[in-house]
């Protein structure tokens, strides 16, 4: 049961990702996408009915892991707690600009509501990388399996690492890069004319930087913990991971070119689940790591709550799982297609 709820908050961070990704990065293109009140419009009605219901996986996943790796959840939640603090604050700035923008007919109320949309986009992104890069470094966590990170030291991984040092400030760098071309096509999807144009410039534009991150980010992480691919050896099928990664990529930028958007958006995806899946591949059974002593890695095994509690919520997850599944089927359905600026509101 411990395996199969890793593997479930594995599928929902995701989701989350894949999901508010594409919101987040409409954010972070969304000043220089749009000129102009109305392209801004636009935009904002690609992810106006969704941007909100994507959060729910943030919600969800969080949920799920107090209950089902209540001591992980603890750990998390105190050594992270600056973080989380700024990302929870980015939330909902990020849901101010979007909501107060459009009550406002104030041309100067509204650059000030649009450049908070922007910035809180950029910086979530970040974060979340930084984030992904301080559960693979591993963080210092003692034998009563807590630990405090200062938010940064000497930007060096060692022992007793910052949160912010040279290797998670470089997963941040992914995670934006990344996210703005995901972010770039789903908006390339949503509209035409002059934004579509412009949007699908960015995504072939970050191309080549997301194809160099990568590289860099897989031999850096080799680099920073070893053990990585301890998996991949033991077993060789996980190979077949690093080479969707590469897949993708490559028909990312064959897509997009062509003007595709859907094939290439779904590859971008497909490139955000396998580098996702990769890295929980890799630390299985460890769900964090510890940077100083690896006896004090917290595991599937010695942080799962017990094996009763976990089956009975595992029916109840599977039909709150079914009920998610099939509203969000019938959100994108009813949205579907085109956006326009007919009536009020998004």
């Amino acid at each position: 049961m411990a395996t199969i709820w890793f593997i479930i908050v594995a599928v929902m961070i995701t989701a989350y990702v894949v999901l508010d990704g594409f919101d987040l990065g409409a954010g972070i293109i969304y000043l220089f996408v749009s000129k102009g009140s109305t392209e801004r419009r636009m935009i904002l009605r690609a992810i106006g009915p969704v941007w909100d219901g994507n959060e729910v996986w943030l919600l969800a996943a969080g949920g799920t892991l107090y209950f089902a790796f209540p001591q992980l959840y603890a750990a998390g939640f105190s050594g992270f707690y600056l973080p989380l603090m700024i990302v929870l604050w980015l939330l909902m700035l990020r849901a101010v600009g979007i909501e107060f923008r459009t009550h406002m007919e104030n041309p100067v109320w509204q650059g000030f509501f649009d450049f908070i949309f922007w910035i809180s986009s950029a910086l979530l992104a970040i974060f979340f990388g930084a984030a992904l890069g301080n559960v693979i470094r591993g963080v210092p966590l003692g034998a009563d399996g807590y630990f405090f990170e200062p938010l940064w030291t000497d930007f060096k991984v060692g022992p007793q690492p910052g949160i912010l040092d040279w290797y998670t400030v470089m997963a941040g760098i992914v995670a934006l890069v990344t996210l703005t071309a995901h972010g770039a096509l789903y908006v390339a999807i949503k509209t035409e004319g002059e934004v579509n144009r412009r949007a699908r410039r960015i995504a072939i534009i970050c191309w080549p930087v997301q194809l160099l991150l990568t590289c860099l980010s897989l031999a850096a992480t080799y680099l920073v913990r070893p053990y990585v691919a301890q998996n991949y050896i033991a077993h060789p099928i996980g190979f077949l991971i690093p080479v969707l990664v590469f897949a993708c990529l490559t028909i990312m930028i064959w897509a997009a070119s062509k003007g595709q958007e859907k094939t290439a958006f779904i590859a971008s995806s497909l490139y955000i689940a396998g580098m996702l899946v990769g890295a929980v591949f890799a630390l299985y059974p460890r769900v964090l790591p510890a940077s100083t002593d690896p006896a004090y890695s917290l595991t599937i095994y010695n942080s799962a709550a017990g094996r009763h509690g976990l089956s009975v919520g595992f029916a109840w997850w599977t039909l709150g799982a079914v009920l998610a599944l099939g509203y969000f089927v019938f959100i994108y359905r009813m949205f579907r297609g085109k956006v326009s600026l007919e009536g009020a509101g998004y």
